[in-house]
């Protein structure tokens, strides 16, 4: 009796938790979109009311090593009242169906993904997907685009240009690098992060929060004081 409502109760609990974040529902496949027209994504609203923040990435790649491509967009993912995005498509090379859309929020470590569509610059122009099956094995179609005239990411990668300073500069400020492991069918990626001073960095000398300086001056001072009054004693005079 009791493993069979544990397992109800548990049954509950990830059905929450599952609803909990927002449903892509476009584009779906098959979807073509035109350079330097309107480009779109829809979604069901996280019920929760936690995706208040909802990232929405343009992505490529195959299914456990995503590559990101540029952030589209940010809104509110728990308004029912706006569950459509759209923007100016950019321009990527190759044309293909291998480009789908990304939906995360700080809030969540979760994400979700919509199917692969197209963006070209005609619906004529369209080559198939380079890849016909995923490393793991499934047959779903993929492949690696880039943005034509950008750079391109590794969805795990770490980016140290929004990092706080502290006061320090640029130069002075702390390397990062990351490990990602491939992720399962979930999508996860696990990081590993360390840090390492910059090279050229330097130890201030001034007196730490915890009053280290000032300890050792004050033991010296003591020492020195004892030895002046040892030395006084005999009629001897020391100077430090």
């Amino acid at each position: 009796m009791f493993y069979t409502t544990f397992i109800v109760l548990l049954a509950a609990i990830n059905t929450i938790y599952v609803r909990a974040d927002p449903t892509p529902t476009a584009p779906g496949p098959g979807a073509v979109f035109i350079e330097g027209q309107t480009c779109s994504t829809s979604w069901q609203v996280d019920p929760s009311g936690l995706w208040k923040t909802m990232v929405i990435d343009l992505m490529t790649g195959d299914n456990y090593n995503m590559v990101h491509l540029t952030t589209v967009g940010t809104v509110d993912g728990t308004d029912p009242s706006k569950t459509t995005f759209s923007y100016i498509c950019p321009q990527v090379t190759p044309y293909s169906a291998i480009y789908f859309y990304q939906l995360s929020s700080p809030a969540s470590g979760n994400s979700t993904w919509t199917t692969r569509f197209t963006i070209t610059d005609s619906t004529s122009d369209v080559v198939p997907p380079p890849q016909s099956t995923q490393p793991g094995g499934a047959s779903i179609p993929w492949g690696t685009g880039t943005l034509v005239g950008a750079s391109t990411s590794s969805s795990n990668s770490t980016s140290t240009s929004s990092m706080p300073t502290s006061g320090a500069s640029l130069a002075s400020a702390p390397s990062i690098t990351t490990s990602g492991l491939p992720s399962t069918d979930t999508g996860v990626t696990i990081f590993t992060v360390t840090t390492t001073p910059a090279a050229g960095s330097t130890t201030s000398s001034t007196p730490s929060a915890n009053g280290a300086v000032g300890t050792v001056t004050t033991f010296t001072l003591v020492w020195q004081t004892i030895f002046t009054l040892g030395f006084s004693a005999f009629g001897l005079a020391v100077v430090f």
